[in-house]
């Protein structure tokens, strides 16, 4: 996949690397039309909200890495859950207590409405994008697989504790099962802020992956 060459002089139009994007957005269409698949996406979000009918637009996100291969993974996913997420930027003093505050928090609100017992992705520092997209990413990796940092997997254990503690449980009907586990990505952020995300996955949590 090519778009811009540093030193090469040679620089393409969003337009030059469209069939990557167009053969997305045509896998999308076509799963969901031909595979009978629930069509949710709806345009102009704040009038009209006019059903697309196929799914698309996709939400597409691309990383470059070293290697030969093109891998894919798709996630779908429900706005029952999706609803109750949460971004907010902390105050860096509010440190690990806040953030296990805010996620225990969100996930009492929450309630029922996510369809208990979840999967819960947290993403902590970047910026108020980045965060969100690491909160996403971490709902991809192998249920109740902790962070191999050591600090950070303490902190994903505690939350899941207290998470479970709060009595939500399955469906908000009352248990000690209100997670299946919590996922927590990190990266640096600016010194006067702490950009925390919380994305909530209900139980079915669907995602496969393919290379090419």
């Amino acid at each position: 996949m090519s778009g811009l060459r540093c030193g090469g002089g040679v620089r393409r139009s969003r337009a030059g690397w469209g069939d990557f994007y167009k053969a997305i957005e045509e896998g999308v269409r076509k799963g969901y039309e031909e595979g009978y698949l629930r069509k949710s996406m709806a345009k102009q979000p704040f009038s009209a909200r006019v059903n697309t009918k196929d799914n698309t637009p996709a939400i597409i996100h691309t990383r470059i890495v070293p290697g030969d291969k093109l891998k894919i993974t798709v996630a779908p996913k429900g706005g029952g859950s999706e609803n109750m997420s949460r971004v907010t930027v902390l105050k860096p003093a509010q440190g690990r207590q806040g953030v296990i505050d805010l996620v225990v928090k969100t996930v009492e609100e929450a309630g029922s409405n996510p369809c208990p017992p979840l999967i819960i992705g947290v993403g902590i520092g970047g910026t108020i994008e980045q965060t969100a997209l690491l909160a996403k990413r971490a709902l991809l990796r192998e249920i109740g697989k902790p962070n191999p940092d050591l600090e950070v997997a303490e902190l994903e254990s505690e939350l899941l504790k207290r998470i479970n503690a709060s009595g939500v449980g399955p469906q908000g009907f009352g248990g000690s099962t209100t997670a299946l586990a919590v996922h927590v990505e990190t990266f640096p952020a600016h010194i006067a802020s702490m950009p925390v995300a919380i994305n909530i996955q209900c139980h079915s949590a669907r995602h496969k992956e393919a290379t090419l």
